[in-house]
């Protein structure tokens, strides 16, 4: 028998509010595995993981409604297309870095790392079983 977390034990695991995973819930970015007799919703396990994700995308400036609407798309996105500009964006990025003021870096840098946190995330993604 597979062991569900109820959504107090959910968030007590995760480290957020029942409150918070009651909220993701009704995004549609957690799906319950099934609700009991009694009407309580029960998670998987995994479930702790994907709030674990949702939360480091929120911290790296993806807001939970663009989750939400990229989860609940018609179509797959191309991400081959959006690889691909990607790298002419960061063709761009270090053409500008090559180009710019000495007390410019320092901002370039920071971007530089921002994007490669977001990339990083997006690994991580690939390899959880988000959502």
């Amino acid at each position: 028998m597979r062991q569900l977390l109820r959504i107090g034990e959910l968030a007590a695991q995760a480290g957020v509010s029942p409150r918070t995973v009651d909220y993701y819930t009704q995004l549609g970015l957690l799906r319950p595995a099934e609700r009991t007799d009694g009407g309580f919703r029960m998670y998987e396990p995994a479930a702790v993981d994907v709030i674990g994700t949702i939360r480091q995308l929120e911290s790296h400036g993806i807001h939970l409604n663009d989750m939400t609407q990229a989860l609940n798309a018609e179509t797959d996105g191309d991400v081959s297309r959006a690889l691909a500009e990607l790298d002419v964006d960061l063709t761009a990025l270090r053409d500008a870095v090559a180009a710019a003021a000495p007390h410019s870096h320092a901002i370039l840098e920071l971007i530089t790392a921002r994007a490669h946190a977001l990339i990083t995330a997006g690994i991580e993604i690939i390899n959880s079983p988000l959502i």
